[in-house]
């Protein structure tokens, strides 16, 4: 027996005007620690990093992908548990080790065929700041540096590696107007 179950109604609500500046955007740039993490460094005896991700935040980088809008790293740290998160989540755009982002975020933007017009970033630290600066909509979590909360259009309910991320790629999808059809998809 199959149940005739109306469509879900999505719950997310957001400013239209936010709405409207996030429309263009097909790249998404984000930091690494104190975005995609919570910004602990976390080392074992051995000197080797570990990092926690939150399964959200990887869940919305997917649905990012889907709708047609890039997820793009660039990090001044490299780490294997980092690089092995990012290719279980088909992320390809990533520099590691950069301290200077500007010019690694451009390398992206050139190698897109786009420009910072179709851009948004999330940072949470004064090297962020060339790219909050430049991308047509800027985001950090709450525990960003007041540099940066300061320059952001967004600033996330949730934690960094506790689904900030996630709020981020809501926020594209249901700009992108991919939202309601994948959260539909979801709930067959």
């Amino acid at each position: 027996m199959s149940l005739d179950l109306p469509p879900l109604r999505p719950v997310l609500n957001f400013d239209p005007e936010l709405l409207l500046r996030a429309q263009p955007v097909r790249v998404v740039f984000f930091d690494v620690d104190g975005v995609l993490t919570d910004g602990g460094l976390y080392f074992t005896e051995a000197g080797e990093t570990i990092k926690r991700f939150h399964t959200l935040d990887g869940h919305g980088l997917k649905l990012l992908q889907r709708a047609g809008i890039t997820p793009a790293v660039v990090t001044g740290r490299d780490s294997a548990a980092l690089r092995k998160r990012l290719e279980a989540l088909g992320v390809v755009h990533v520099r590691y080790g950069t301290e200077d982002k500007r010019p690694a975020a451009e390398a992206i933007l050139a190698e897109l065929g786009l420009d910072w017009s179709a851009a948004a970033a999330m940072g949470d630290d004064w090297p962020d700041l060339p790219m909050l600066r430049r991308a047509a909509l800027a985001c950090a979590p709450p525990t960003a540096h007041a540099e940066v909360l300061a320059l952001a259009h967004v600033v996330t309910q949730r934690l960094p590696g506790a689904g900030a991320v996630r709020e981020l790629c809501d926020l594209l999808l249901v700009a992108s107007g991919a939202y309601a059809g994948e959260l539909e998809a979801a709930a067959r």
